[in-house]
């Protein structure tokens, strides 16, 4: 496509698929370039209605219940980042010679001159913690920043809003990835891979390949995880500019050109004048708000991140100390008996479960839900020495059960065939009757929650009332 001033916007055809948060985001800003837009969905009701109508006031068409056929003379398609590269939309858009982009590649062409840098960030899980320690750092160094991408504001409104900013801290999808052919960050990482959404992808190999286009162009450094040899080998395959440098994170010591941890410091080799025999101390272990190990990782990525751009080591401790995890994110709720209740309801697949397991013991696990394609063998057999009961719930906890009936045939299981509203409360108090005084019950799903919840936010927040009525009868 190319780069294209904003005057080039100017009576094109575009069409934009989807009438979510980024479709409307798209929509009006292209509309107020001067652009002929249509909006189209294949949903329809109250929600759609009174969101086409405001869109119309704003002279943009919507299309609803029809989201398969090309408006005729379209010659741009902007998709929102749900929908599949399979939707006939895209199909019919290929067969007309039609470029498919993202907002996200929308807000990259929509820069100004003076647009300041992109520090990105993708992986599996940790995404929007990794991005939002990212910018509390750069704003502990002083910088004006905003955590944007795939979390907060839609990013074509900050690229074109007013607020002067230095650098910004972007949180990637995939699906946005996918669509963002002319991406060039300043710096990047990929935290981790592990199979999820191949069900949009089609393959792990195309799911990497999209997050591996994060590294595309980078100018300072492309940042990996030591533990996860597929994030090195996507900068080993990436074009970026000379002299850009791959910098490694470890929990472990870091070798030269890696930051990681020694004896709870979190220490840099990277950023240093002899990155041969210096070690810079940035942070401590403790800084890190909750200093589970996977967290301690998304910590080692953002500072990675904040050093490539310049940022001093003073502030990667202030920024980490200033930082609060979202709601729902290994969150303490309470201790009821001498039980430690835990809620990351944002472990939404089996990899962000996995790293969750990992931060205790002994453990009863509350899990279950939708598992969009997921198997559970290798979840199991690596956290079963942690589990003292499990608790399932959900449309598919069938495939969890016979993966712990295969690989921890010991640990007691409760199967709540149930899926009420009050569901949860009963997965809570079948936990605790499995809990002993030291132990950790932890809702960490490995499943989507859709089945019985809005979101995984409601599903978090039926589990912490759940614990908190369980707190008051033995108050």
């Amino acid at each position: 496509m190319g780069s294209r001033q904003v005057s080039d916007w100017q009576g094109r055809n575009v069409t934009v698929a989807g009438l979510g948060v980024s479709g409307v985001s798209a929509a009006r800003a292209l509309a107020g370039l001067g652009a002929r837009v249509t909006v189209v969905d294949g949903g329809s009701g109250g929600t759609h209605e009174a969101r086409a109508a405001e869109l119309a006031e704003a002279g943009v068409a919507v299309r609803l219940g029809d989201a398969e056929t090309l408006p005729e003379g379209t010659d741009l398609v902007v998709t929102s980042p749900g929908w599949k590269p399979s939707s006939p939309l895209f199909a019919a858009a290929a067969a007309a010679g039609v470029d498919v982009v993202g907002d996200v590649e929308i807000a990259w062409l929509l820069r100004g001159p003076d647009a300041p840098p992109w520090l990105a960030i993708t992986g599996t899980n940790g995404k929007t913690t990794t991005t939002r320690m990212l910018a509390s750092i750069l704003t502990a160094a002083g910088l004006r920043t905003a955590a944007i991408g795939n979390i907060g504001t839609p990013i074509i409104d900050v690229v074109l809003g007013d607020e002067p900013y230095d650098v910004l801290a972007v949180e990637l999808s995939s699906y946005q990835l996918h669509w963002a052919p002319s991406l060039r960050a300043h710096s990047a990482a990929v935290l981790n891979l592990a199979p999820d959404h191949l069900d949009w992808h089609g393959s792990m190999e195309a799911y990497a390949a999209d997050k591996g286009r994060i590294y595309e162009g980078n100018k300072v450094a492309c940042v990996y995880n030591a533990a996860d040899p597929a994030t090195e080998e996507l900068v080993r395959a990436a074009d970026v500019e000379e002299g850009c440098r791959a910098i490694g994170f470890t929990l472990g010591t870091p070798g030269p050109s890696q930051l990681g941890v020694v004896e709870g410091i979190l220490v840099d080799r990277a950023f240093v004048a002899d990155r041969h025999k210096q070690a810079q101390e940035l942070a401590e272990v403790a800084d890190v708000n909750p200093p589970a190990p996977h967290n301690i990782a998304n910590a080692l990525a953002a500072a990675a991140l904040a050093r490539a751009f310049g940022v001093e080591p003073a502030a990667v401790r202030d920024g980490l100390r200033a930082f609060r995890p979202d709601a729902h994110r290994i969150e303490h709720v309470a201790e009821v008996e001498g039980v430690a209740y835990i809620d990351d309801s944002k472990a939404t697949n089996t990899h962000a479960a996995e790293a969750s397991l990992a931060a205790y013991e002994p453990i009863v696990w509350i899990a279950g839900g939708l598992a969009k394609g997921a198997t559970f063998d290798e979840l199991v057999t690596a956290s079963a020495k942690r589990l003292r009961g499990v608790v399932l719930i959900g449309a598919d906890r069938a495939l969890i059960r016979e993966a712990l009936a295969r690989h921890a045939p010991e640990v007691p299981v409760v199967d709540l065939e149930r899926t009420d509203t009050g569901a949860m409360s009963a997965a809570v108090r079948e936990a605790a009757s499995l809990a002993r005084p030291g132990d950790t019950v932890l809702l960490a799903p490995a499943c989507a929650s859709m089945d019985m919840f809005t979101n995984y936010n409601e599903r978090g927040e039926a589990f912490a009332e759940a614990v908190r009525a369980l707190a008051d009868e033995h108050a």
